[in-house]
């Protein structure tokens, strides 16, 4: 079974990667349209402990990197934390939307990484898509869809406003189903998220 192969049967896929110049491949795994089915069905979901998800991807990940005599990384951990956001935008299958956040040619703005794979051979990368979506996209909705304007402004992200936003009665539609921004990227509208899933991010972001 290949890498590919085996990270499909956990609802993950390679998001990019690199090669990095001590050596060997770093593979940035996130989760696919299929991941959120794969996390609740797995013990980590129901078993009432915290952090679920982070845990359920340090087993399946870390099991991985271990059968494969790599190691593996993850963005939850620290301080200090790894630079997953460098990392993603030098593997070149990553780039800066128009508000701000990541953007990914398969996964749009719903981007999940949940590790990494440090391997200790130079393995062949996923090809590199020729430029950001963004590009090619003429509305660019994301630019005027937050209702509070908390995205793209010459400032950066306004967390203040967006939060809230998310915990008045208004807010209820971002908080329940992702935020607005994300959900209008038309790459994002392919790629499947659930609204549960959107709502879970959410809650961790900012628990009410």
């Amino acid at each position: 079974m290949t890498l590919d192969e085996r990270l499909a049967t956990h609802g993950l896929f390679v998001m990019g990667g690199l090669h990095p110049g001590t050596g060997g491949s770093l593979l940035l795994i996130g989760m696919d349209s299929t991941g959120w089915a794969a996390f609740t069905a797995a013990p980590e979901a129901s078993d009432g402990g915290p952090d679920p998800l982070d845990r359920f991807s340090k087993r399946v990940i870390g099991g991985l990197a271990e059968a494969l005599g790599g190691t593996a990384q993850f963005p939850s951990d620290g301080p200090p934390y790894l630079p997953f956001i460098a990392w993603a935008l030098e593997s070149g299958a990553f780039w800066q939307s128009p508000v701000g956040m990541m953007v990914h040619a398969r996964a749009g703005l719903m981007i999940s990484l949940r590790g990494a794979l440090l391997l200790p051979e130079r393995v062949a990368l996923p090809p590199v898509p020729a430029g950001s979506p963004c590009e090619a996209c003429a509305d660019q909705p994301c630019r005027t869809t937050c209702p509070v304007d908390a995205l793209g402004g010459p400032e950066g992200y306004n967390v203040s406003a967006c939060k809230d936003f998310l915990a008045s009665a208004a807010g209820s539609g971002c908080y329940e189903g992702g935020c607005l921004a994300r959900r209008v990227c038309p790459v994002s509208e392919g790629f499947g998220r659930t609204q549960a899933q959107s709502a879970f991010h959410m809650r961790a972001f900012f628990p009410k």
